[in-house]
C-alpha cells in the first residue's frame, strides 16, 4: 500500500453504517441545507431500493411509486442494483470482515472479500463491472488512527477482479502523477464498460478524473469534485463539491459536453455517491436538520427544485431497473 494516503474521520464512517427510525416524505424549506422531517407530497419516481438502518438490521427494501415498502431478505451496509446484477457489500464474519456478494439474474456469482468497511457501491448500466469503495486502516497514515479509501471493481464477464486502482497511470493536470500517496474512491462506469469517472486525491487535493479500465489510466478534468455519478446517458457527471474552501459539500452537476457546472438547491451537507434514479432525477443520502441519521433524498438535475426527503433513516438508494 502506498503512504501517506488521504485520512477521512471516524465520523464519516459512523454515519454511512449508523442507523434508526421510520419512512417519511418532506420537501427542502432552505436551500442552503437538507429539509427537517416535514410529512408533503413527493414526486414520481418510481420502484426505488434502499438500505433501511430502522433497527440496526440493513435491511434492503422496495419503494413503490405510491409509497408502498417491501421488505427483502438481504441485509448490506451498501447495495446497488443494475443490468439485472446486484452488489451487497455486508459484514461477512468475526473482526469485522466485510465482502461484496454479487448476484445476478437473482443468482449468487461470487463473493468478494473487502479489505475495509462498506463505503460505496456502484454496478454499470449493463451489470457487466461492479464496484466498490471501502474505509481501509492500517496503512502509513499521518494521522494515527486515521483511515483511507480502497477502491476496486469486478469484470463479471472475465472474472476478474481488481481490488485497487491506485496503480493506473494518472495524469493530473497535464503532467504525469508520481506522488506516492494516490487515493481513489466513488468509481462510476459508463455504458461502454470502459470508461469510467472517480476522484482522485493527492497531495491535499482531489481531482475528477475520467479513466479506460482497459488502459488502465485516468486523466483529471477538474478540482474539487468527489463521489461522481454518470448519468444514464453519458452525457452528465454528479457529484459533491466543497461550499468554499472548509464548508460543507453540495451537490453539482457537469454537463460534459458544454463543461457547465450547475449546483443544486438543498442539497448541503451531502456525503455520499449520488444516484440517478432517471435521467433528470438524483437520490443521495445526508442528515436532515434535526435528525441524526441518513436519510434518502430526491433532487431533480437541472436544479429547478430544493432536494427534499423521500426515506428517513436510510442510505443508499438504487432504482429498480
Amino acid at each position: 500500500m502506498r503512504a501517506g494516503r488521504l485520512t477521512v474521520t471516524v465520523a464519516a464512517i459512523l454515519v454511512v453504517i449508523g442507523g434508526t427510525a421510520a419512512y417519511v416524505v418532506t420537501a427542502a424549506t432552505e436551500a442552503d441545507r437538507p429539509a427537517g422531517v416535514e410529512q408533503v407530497s413527493r414526486a414520481r419516481t418510481g420502484e426505488v431500493l434502499f438500505v433501511d438502518l430502522a433497527g440496526g438490521q440493513n435491511r434492503v427494501e422496495k419503494l413503490a411509486d405510491g409509497g408502498a415498502r417491501t421488505p427483502t431478505d438481504l441485509a448490506c451496509q451498501r447495495f446497488y442494483v443494475a443490468g439485472g446484477t446486484s452488489v451487497c457489500l455486508k459484514l461477512s464474519g468475526p473482526g469485522p470482515s466485510y465482502a461484496a456478494q454479487v448476484s445476478r439474474g437473482g443468482k449468487p456469482v461470487r463473493s468478494i472479500a473487502l479489505p475495509g468497511i462498506p463505503s460505496r457501491a456502484k454496478v454499470s448500466t449493463s451489470g457487466n463491472v461492479v464496484s466498490w469503495t471501502t474505509f481501509v486502516i492500517g496503512d502509513s497514515y499521518s494521522v494515527p488512527g486515521g483511515f483511507s479509501t480502497r477502491t476496486g471493481f469486478f469484470d463479471l464477464r472475465t472474472g476478474e477482479v481488481t481490488e485497487s486502482l491506485e496503480h493506473f497511470a494518472a495524469t493530473v493536470e497535464g503532467a504525469p502523477l508520481t506522488a506516492r500517496d494516490v487515493n481513489y474512491w466513488g468509481l462510476t462506469v459508463a455504458a461502454d464498460d470502459r470508461t469510467f469517472y472517480a476522484t482522485l486525491a493527492s497531495g491535499g487535493f482531489t481531482w475528477l478524473v475520467r479513466g479506460d479500465l482497459t488502459t488502465r489510466s485516468v486523466t483529471s478534468l477538474r478540482r474539487d469534485a468527489e463521489c461522481p455519478s454518470l448519468s444514464p446517458d453519458g452525457t452528465k457527471v454528479a457529484y459533491k463539491k466543497r461550499v468554499g474552501r472548509l464548508g460543507p459539500w453540495d451537490l453539482a452537476v457537469l454537463d460534459l459536453a458544454t463543461d457547465e457546472e450547475k449546483r443544486l438547491p438543498g442539497t448541503a451537507g451531502v456525503d455520499d455517491q449520488a444516484t440517478w434514479l432517471t435521467a433528470t432525477e438524483l437520490a443521495f443520502a445526508a442528515v436532515p436538520r434535526d435528525a441524526r441519521l441518513p436519510a434518502v433524498h430526491v433532487v431533480p438535475a437541472d436544479g429547478s427544485q430544493p432536494a427534499g426527503v423521500l426515506v428517513a433513516d436510510a442510505t443508499s438508494p438504487s432504482p429498480v431497473t
